[in-house]
């Protein structure tokens, strides 16, 4: 009983010792990194009513969810091939996980008629994402948390992304984030069957699939690494099946078509070119080549440590040398997120609601650059102007040109920034692996 007593007594004492600390640093509460759970937890909480009054306040505006409806309706009717499936606002170029997801989604709100519902449904989507970004956050510590407040409660692009517009891009980048959690945990299998399941609801989460082989390749060596990638590829063959069974090449041929032609009304990125330019088959070859050329450059000159060949990097882990360190939780996200920010910034076009494809990075990418000098206000204002950009609706020449500069920006304090340390001994990234 006394010892009952004792430890009881002790929950009290560190309490108050937590709440004197935090009242002692409270000017600092939010500059200071080690903060950053108890600053997340308050903006996680003050989420759900802001989300709750935007869609009790805000008019929902109908563009995707009909024709998503649409979709996932001939599917239950019994249409298999994918070139005979549509919506209101053309075929349906989805992979199939979107199509179980969705399908879900259907039922649930009665056909897709209570669209209330699916929005509160969208609102649990965006607190789970928020949750697996500030877990993020909290664990590498890059962030002060201030910073944090425009990562939520600024935004009103991606509160409308997720509540007013109900898109599958939310969903695929909740799904993303979660595999990002497991990869940070040393659940690299199970992570790599979530990433997967990502990327059959949308493709633009394969921004992440270099990155994510380079650090599989770092952490596992080539041989051990082929079997985490042929169950990603199985993953998008179990699910596709009842597809690919009536018409494989066209599955295919919608699902991951990577030539899509994009129309020029919607671009946001590339307002200041001529029409015909941004349509140019050479203008698109272009972007590729630069695309593959800038993350061939950082693999090789910021990825990969000075002094490791990359040959090294393929090899099994007993082969290896004690020169070869794997990355640590820091270097494994920052690694992740530029190969996505990469993709973006050569992105034929980008449309409203592919910002949350890299919106709860940005923070982090922008306080993992090189320029030590940067200083806090310009690096707040690169992400108040490129959140204006892609407020601006239609986008123009300047706001277009505006988010060209801020991205390469960002860009070039990547860039700059030095090939990191090696991790100590007691790396977070000692968690088991499976």
């Amino acid at each position: 009983m006394a010892g009952g007593k004792k430890k009881s007594s002790t929950l009290p004492s560190k309490f108050q010792k937590t709440l004197s600390s935090i009242w002692q640093d409270k000017h600092m509460v939010l500059f200071k990194a080690e903060y950053t759970f108890l600053v997340t937890a308050v903006l996680w909480f003050l989420e759900i009513g802001i989300n709750i009054w935007v869609i009790q306040k805000v008019e929902y505006t109908e563009i995707d969810w009909k024709a998503y409806m649409d979709e996932v309706e001939g599917v239950i009717n019994g249409t298999y091939d994918y070139t005979q499936l549509k919506g209101d606002t053309g075929p349906l170029v989805y992979p199939a996980g979107f199509v179980y997801i969705f399908t879900g989604l259907y039922y649930l709100t009665d056909h897709g008629q209570n669209i209330r519902l699916g929005q509160y449904v969208f609102a649990v989507f965006y607190l789970i994402t928020l949750l697996l970004v500030f877990r993020i956050y909290h664990r590498t510590k890059k962030v002060p948390p201030y910073v944090f407040f425009f990562v939520c409660c600024a935004s009103y692009r991606i509160h409308s992304i997720f509540v007013l517009r109900l898109f599958n891009d939310p969903v695929a980048m909740m799904l993303l984030f979660g595999a990002i959690n497991l990869f940070l945990d040393g659940h690299w299998t199970l992570g790599c069957a979530l990433y997967s399941l990502a990327v059959s609801v949308k493709m633009n989460v394969l921004l992440f699939a270099p990155g994510l082989l380079f650090l599989l390749l770092c952490e596992f060596g080539l041989w051990k690494t082929l079997p985490k990638l042929t169950l990603c590829a199985v993953i998008q063959l179990v699910l596709g099946l009842p597809f690919l069974l009536v018409n494989p090449v066209g599955y295919f041929s919608r699902a991951f078509d990577l030539g899509r032609q994009f129309l020029f009304k919607w671009t946001v990125n590339w307002r200041f070119l001529p029409e015909d330019v941004f349509l140019s088959r050479y203008f698109h070859l272009a972007l590729l080549l630069a695309h593959i050329t800038t993350l061939v450059l950082f693999a090789l000159k910021r990825w990969k440590r000075s002094g490791n060949s990359i040959w090294s990097i393929l090899a099994d882990q007993s082969e290896r040398k004690e020169t070869v360190h794997k990355l640590n939780i820091i270097q494994t996200v920052l690694v992740l997120f530029t190969s996505n920010f990469i993709g973006m910034c050569f992105s034929r076009s980008l449309h409203y609601q592919f910002y949350v494809w890299y919106f709860h990075m940005l923070p982090y990418l922008l306080w993992s650059g090189g320029v030590k000098k940067l200083a806090h206000l310009l690096r707040v204002l690169i992400l108040g102007l490129i959140e204006l950009s892609w407020n601006t609706y239609p986008s123009t020449n300047y706001s277009s040109l505006s988010l060209h500069v801020c991205h390469f920006i960002i860009l070039l304090c990547l860039w700059l920034n030095p090939t990191p340390a090696l991790p100590s001994q007691k790396s977070d990234n000692k968690a088991k692996r499976h």
